[in-house]
């Protein structure tokens, strides 16, 4: 399930940012939003809900399913205003349930308005996080876009002045 706002033209150069509760992903979406406003670009914004476990009845599911979106909505609307703040636009929104790199991979293959994935790298010591082990090992060459990481340990400044 996808919802999008605002589609992008065709010569925009479109950032796309997986959205989630990590520290390192606001420092990915500040950057993409930097370069986005920079190249009179736009940022969209990937939400992907983890599916519901188990083999709970048809009822069950469905609450569950509904409070998982409302998560999402919630968690996206907050980041979104964020970006409109810093590229002086609302972002395009997708919110789909799956495995995010599964997800990710459909979204880049279905909207080719996407130019750029940024993703952020986690700066604990407990490696880079999934999507960026993924997409620089296997599953990178399945990417038909660029893959931009920017490390969790950057500080705003440190992003402003490289992007």
């Amino acid at each position: 399930m996808s919802v999008s706002e605002q589609p992008a033209r065709a010569e925009e150069r479109v950032f796309l940012v997986v959205v989630d509760e990590s520290p390192e992903m606001r420092n990915a979406l500040r950057y993409a939003c930097r370069r986005a406003k920079r190249t009179g670009g736009r940022v969209a914004m990937l939400y992907v809900m983890d599916p519901p476990e188990g083999q709970q009845w048809g009822a069950v599911v469905d609450l569950m399913r509904q409070e998982a979106r409302q998560q999402a909505e919630d968690v996206v609307a907050r980041h979104a205003d964020s970006a409109a703040t810093l590229t002086g636009q609302p972002p395009t929104i997708h919110i789909r349930e799956g495995k995010s790199r599964d997800e990710l991979l459909k979204l880049v293959a279905e909207d080719r308005s996407i130019s750029v994935l940024v993703l952020g790298s986690a700066s604990s010591g407990e490696g880079p996080g999934p999507l960026v082990t993924a997409f620089t090992g296997k599953l990178g060459g399945q990417l038909r876009i660029p893959l931009t990481i920017v490390p969790g340990a950057l500080t705003e400044a440190e992003i402003d002045a490289i992007s």
